[in-house]
């Protein structure tokens, strides 16, 4: 049974990682990528992005260690059901499939940082039309899927710091479009759930 749910977490994990890149080669390819200007480093703060390059190393990092089996990995297991490991199995692929649609969706209005593009349009469609961070919805959903598949407490503190950074994030974002669309956004903001529909 094990050996299902490891195989199940690398295609949900690399099933992930194919997508946001092939989202971002299309954005690259288009030519929409904006460079980082001085208002957008002030927004993102110097201690947040250090806690994201030690979040992503820490990843790296446990995923040599689960690769290889490795026991000292093994001893941070958390005896989860076979059944909720399997509601992750199935959580990590809605998510994908959300984060998707979600990024279709937005098109060449994402950023991987907290700026606007050139013509910026605010995008109400899709998932949008419902909720204002479907793409952040979608990969709370992914880190808790693949956080119940391996029942690791390093990727349950791993979601935990993860959701504390959105949580942090967000406001900003919103702050930021609400700087650049005024009243619009904040209509929208009346007619929409931050992470869930109203």
């Amino acid at each position: 049974m094990e050996s299902l749910f490891r195989t199940a977490f690398w295609v949900i994990f690399i099933g992930m990682i194919l997508f946001q890149l092939n989202f971002a080669l299309r954005l690259r390819l288009a030519g929409e990528q904006k460079a980082t200007d001085r208002k957008t480093i002030k927004r993102e703060e110097w201690g947040f992005a250090v806690v994201r390059v030690i979040r992503s190393i820490a990843l790296i990092v446990f995923l040599v260690l689960y690769a290889i089996n490795h026991p000292w990995l093994r001893s941070l297991s958390v005896p989860f059901p076979a059944w909720l490991r399997w509601m992750g199995v199935t959580l990590g692929v809605l998510s994908i499939v959300f984060y998707a649609w979600s990024r279709r969706t937005l098109g060449m209005e994402w950023s991987s940082f907290l700026q606007m593009r050139d013509k910026h349009r605010l995008v109400a469609a899709g998932p949008y039309a419902c909720i204002r961070h479907p793409i952040y919805l979608s990969m709370m959903g992914f880190l808790g899927g693949i956080a119940l598949i391996t029942a690791n407490w390093v990727l349950i503190a791993f979601l935990g710091v993860s959701i504390v950074d959105l949580v942090i994030r967000i406001p900003k974002e919103e702050q930021m479009m609400i700087e650049e669309f005024g009243d619009e956004y904040k209509a929208y903001m009346q007619k929409t759930g931050r992470l869930f529909p109203r």
